[in-house]
């Protein structure tokens, strides 16, 4: 017993400290915010109280319901394209290269664009998609088009564009990490009793591929649903997400509405990571 007992308190005092900076730098400020978030704002000051004026008002206000809606459509787009591209890339990476060496080169060299800024990247789109930009002066020149395109930048197309390439590297790395994992006598053995390409596909890598698409899909819902500076500078202003209105009563100096609207975000992202939590056990892949 008493070797237990000092196990358990090595092993406690080995945790403290990262409990401890866990404590100071995540669990107080959300304690913080939440508590803030009960309070109110005159156009002078914030007034402490504990109050529910900021969520009525966020509950019922129409605006913030399709602010919302917007939110969710853009990470359910972003979500999807990413999976079909991280997928295929993972998976060509995995089983159609042979040497390693190849392999990590090429997944290094999908790395090389998070060496810059993601504003940087994000923002290198607009000379490529405006009026007078690239893409539409190749259209022009082959014809395929009689006048340039106006829904390329300042949009959704030009939003969700942003999304899938800023996060699709979130996608590609658990998934490829996930397929390498995978025993690859168990594919012989589905080939060996008649099983086609398409089969394998389905019913070997895609179910023991499971971890890492959870984890691929926390990571961009997570990254998509708090974002703002992607949405403002890829729509021109002309489009709206959860973390653009974050922005906005920030701005205004509205904290306690701001951190309403955060504690309902973070509810919101944490209970579709618990949904997604219990379908695939992603402590293992952890």
């Amino acid at each position: 017993m008493s070797f237990l007992k000092s196990e358990t308190a090595r092993a406690w005092a080995l945790a403290s400290p990262l409990v401890l900076v866990l404590l100071a730098f995540l669990v107080l400020p959300i304690i913080w915010i939440l508590v803030l978030s009960f309070w109110r704002a005159t156009e002078f000051a914030m007034v402490p109280d504990f109050s529910f004026e900021n969520y009525a008002y966020l509950f019922g206000s129409t605006v913030t319901w399709q602010v919302f809606l917007s939110t969710f459509r853009y990470a359910l787009i972003t979500w999807v394209l990413t999976l079909l591209i991280g997928f295929t890339v993972a998976y060509y990476l995995a089983f159609h290269i042979r040497s390693s060496t190849v392999q990590m080169a090429l997944f290094l060299l999908c790395t090389v664009p998070f060496l810059t800024s993601n504003i940087i990247r994000m923002i290198s789109w607009i000379p490529f998609l405006g009026r007078n930009g690239l893409a539409n002066q190749a259209l022009l020149s082959m014809g395929v088009i009689d006048q340039p395109l106006e829904w390329l930048l300042y949009s959704d197309f030009s939003v969700i564009l942003a999304f899938v390439h800023l996060n699709t590297l979130f996608m590609i790395t658990p998934i490829f990490n996930t397929m390498m994992r995978i025993d690859r006598s168990l594919i012989e053995a589905a080939r060996d009793q008649g099983a086609g390409g398409w089969q394998i596909l389905t019913n070997v890598i895609i179910p023991l591929s499971k971890p890492g698409i959870m984890i691929g899909t926390i990571f961009v819902l997570a990254l998509v649903m708090g974002d703002f500076v992607t949405v403002r500078f890829m729509s021109g202003s002309q489009r709206s997400n959860v973390g653009r209105l974050i922005s906005n009563d920030v701005g205004l100096l509205q904290y306690p509405s701001a951190a309403a609207t955060s504690i309902v975000l973070l509810c919101t992202v944490l209970i579709l990571i618990g949904l997604l939590m219990r379908f695939v056990n992603i402590r293992k892949e952890l």
